[in-house]
C-alpha cells in the first residue's frame, strides 16, 4: 500500500467532510495528504476555504496511494467527470481503496463501483433519481457509512463515521482508540483515559 491520501479538491467542496478524517490521518504521522485537483488552478470551498491543489488526476498515481478521498458537493449533482471515473477503475484495479461521502457518492455509483458491494449514500431515492442506470439496490444500506471490499460510502450527515472507517481502512489507530475517537466526537464522551493526561 502507498504511503499517500488524496483528496479530490474543487470549486464548492463541502470542506468539512472530509475534515475529521484528515485531521487524523495527518496526527498519525503515517501518511502523506495531497490535494488532487482537475487542474491546478486554485479552487474555493463552500466554506470559502482557497485551495492550491498539489497534483491532478493523471498524476495520482495507484502505487503510491493509500486512498482516494472524494467529499461531498454540488458539483456531482451537475454532471459526471470521465477523466475521474477512468483515475477510479484505475484505483480500483490496483486495489487502492476509495473514500466517497454524501453526494460524491453518485460519481462512485456512475463508475460502477458499487456493483456487488455494500454501499450507502444521502438516501437509495436519491441514487435513483441522480443515477438513472443505478441498479445496485440489493446492497444499498440505509447506515451513515458503510464500508466493502475497499469502498468506503457515507451519507452526508455521516462524517463522523466517514472518518472513523477511513481510521479502520488506514489502520492509523487501535481499535479501541477509534472507538474512544468516536465516543468522543459522535457523543461527546471523553474517555477516562484521555481525560486524565
Amino acid at each position: 500500500m502507498g504511503r499517500m491520501v488524496n483528496l479530490l479538491v474543487f470549486d464548492g467542496l463541502a470542506d468539512w467532510e472530509p475534515a475529521h478524517a484528515l485531521c487524523e490521518i495527518g496526527r498519525s504521522g503515517k501518511f502523506k495528504i495531497a490535494t488532487v485537483g482537475f487542474t491546478r488552478g486554485p479552487v474555493t470551498t463552500m466554506g470559502g476555504l482557497k485551495v492550491t491543489p498539489d497534483i491532478t488526476l493523471d498524476g495520482v498515481n495507484p502505487a503510491e496511494t493509500a486512498l482516494f478521498v472524494m467529499p461531498g458537493g454540488d458539483m456531482w449533482e451537475q454532471a459526471s467527470h470521465p477523466e475521474l471515473i477512468d483515475r477510479l477503475h484505475r484505483l480500483e484495479e490496483a486495489g487502492v481503496p476509495i473514500a466517497a461521502i454524501c453526494a460524491a457518492t453518485l460519481e462512485v455509483a456512475r463508475a460502477g463501483l458499487t456493483r456487488q458491494r455494500r454501499h450507502t449514500s444521502n438516501s437509495l431515492q436519491y441514487l435513483k433519481l441522480m443515477v438513472p442506470a443505478y441498479g445496485d439496490d440489493e446492497f444499498y444500506v440505509d447506515q451513515l457509512a458503510v464500508t466493502d471490499s475497499g469502498l468506503i460510502t457515507a451519507s452526508g450527515l455521516g462524517a463522523v463515521e466517514f472518518a472513523r472507517d477511513i481510521m479502520r481502512q488506514l489502520k492509523i489507530h487501535t481499535e479501541d482508540d477509534i472507538t474512544s475517537w468516536y465516543e468522543m466526537f459522535k457523543h461527546g464522551v471523553i474517555p477516562a483515559k484521555w481525560a486524565q493526561s
